[in-house]
Parts: structure tokens; sequence; C-alpha cells
């Protein structure tokens, strides 16, 4: 069987905040994802697919795997299916965080007030600090919640899409576009001094 290529993670910074979107590793790829987040310094993992892979290496490593109810110093979002054990990244120190959602779908309400306090009390705590988020593949639900970041953050939707599709071609559906263009930020993620921060990595 081929093996299927896979964008390259990629970092989204903006003002005091950076992002890395990803594809979902799985326990056989674990090791190659542990690396990447470790080379641009996340600490936080955001997952927003089904569970696909064992999360204890990443235990192992410092990285924190988390659900919902939980939000620590560093965090790891899944935002589709578990495909890998998280403990590996949580003996890591990097939070995983597992807010799963529909394929193709904008995000639920639920999820997108979760996602927006994570991130105030992350960059308000750490400024510069790195979140990453990941699902299937990194095109549909991942970019989405990093567009609402930047929204929150105060670009217009059109620059937000525009500034992830320049790194990660193919980004964003139609679907994802229409929920963007209409979404009303309330401005939750403007902070105060963005040029004080550290370098570190939250993923999503």
């Amino acid at each position: 069987m081929a093996r299927m290529n896979r964008p390259a993670p990629v970092e989204v910074c903006y003002k005091n905040m950076r992002f890395l979107i990803t594809h979902n590793p799985t326990n056989a790829t674990l090791s190659t994802f542990i690396e990447d987040l470790k080379k641009y310094g996340a600490t936080t993992v955001v997952r927003v697919c089904e569970v696909t892979y064992d999360k204890t290496p990443l235990e192992k490593d410092g990285i924190t795997v988390m659900d919902l109810k939980k939000y620590g110093a560093t965090t790891v979002v899944r935002v589709c299916e578990v495909t890998y054990d998280k403990t590996p990244l949580e003996k890591d120190g990097i939070t995983v965080m597992d807010w799963p959602f529909d394929d193709g779908a904008p995000p639920p309400s639920k999820i997108v007030e979760d996602w927006l306090n994570l991130l105030k009390t992350k960059f308000c705590e750490d400024p510069g600090c790195c979140v990453a988020v990941h699902c299937v593949a990194g095109l549909g639900r991942a970019p989405v919640l990093v567009a609402l970041a930047l929204i929150e953050s105060g670009m217009k939707y059109e620059d937000a899409i525009q500034f992830i599709r320049q790194k990660r071609r193919g980004a964003i559906n139609s679907k994802q576009l229409m929920y963007l263009e209409k979404y009303r930020p309330k401005q939750r993620l403007r902070f105060k001094d963005p040029h004080n921060h550290k370098n570190k990595c939250c993923i999503m």
C-alpha cells in the first residue's frame, strides 16, 4: 500500500499568537510528530478529530493531551478521531485536548467557546506560546479554529483565510468559508502587549 503524502506542519503567527496546523499522527508516526512539536516548541496539542493514536508517548515527552474539562500549561487539541495514544505526549509535558467535531463542518458553539477560552488563557499566561491543532489532514477543522482566533484578534475574515491559505494551500472548504463570513467576533483575543512574548508553541 502506497504511503499517503501529507502536507508538512505549518506555523501561523499573528501578534502574540503562534499556531502549528498539522495532520493527525498515528501510533507509527508519533515519534516524528513529537519531534515536530518540539521543533516548534509546542506544549499544547488540540485534537479536533477522532482518536487515532495513543497519547502515552506524547505524555512521556512532556506533552499533555486533555479532555475538555482539563486545562494544563501545555496543550494539544485534537478535533478528529483518535488515531494515536496521547500518553507519550503527556509524558513529554504536552497536554492533549480532544474536541472532535464533524469533518467538513464548522465547529459547534461549545467548541468555539472552549477554544477561545483556552487561547485567552494560554496567550495571557505565556504570550507568544505556540498552540498546535490538528484534524485528519490539517485542511478543514484545524484551520477553521485558527481562522476564528485570527478574526477574534482583529483580523478581517477574508484576510484570515488568505493568511492561512498562503501557508496551508487548500485549507477551509466552502461550508466553513460561509461560516467564517457570517461569524461575528467579540474581540475576545485582543491582547495588550503583543511584543512581550517567549518562544513557545501551543499545537492545535
